[in-house]
């Protein structure tokens, strides 16, 4: 079984890094993207398991990002885990609406996190 592919979308680099050394270790390939148009054009590319998305971007926030995956990945059904620093009780929702399967607040438990992937992995 080949390991599963997570593209992380997040523009601070620390916790760019962070976050894939935690998925590395737990068993899954990561591609890493800045932006949202960065974040595009690698889900174009590499054609990923699962997107954990940051909202607050450059050159294009989550939402927008939500919005053009759902073109990008029309014939496949990827799932989103957005990991934000952003008000959960105004973006929770929101997010879920745009598409998301979770919602998680930054920082992230690593169990909690790990667990939210797995089971949209699933």
């Amino acid at each position: 079984m080949s390991k599963k592919k997570i593209l992380i979308v997040e523009d601070d680099a620390d916790v760019m890094r962070g976050l894939m050394i935690r998925l590395r270790a737990n068993g899954y390939d990561t591609v890493a993207a800045g932006d949202g148009y960065a974040a595009t054009k690698s889900a174009k590319d590499e054609q990923p398991d699962l997107v954990l998305l940051d909202l607050g971007l450059p050159a294009g926030d989550g939402y927008i990002v939500m919005e053009r995956l759902k073109t990008i990945l029309s014939n496949v059904s990827t799932p989103v885990v957005v990991l934000s620093a952003k008000d959960p009780r105004s973006n929770k929702k929101r997010a879920l609406e745009a598409g998301a399967v979770a919602f998680l607040q930054k920082p992230a438990d690593n169990d909690e996190l790990m667990a939210t992937i797995r089971k949209a992995l699933e």
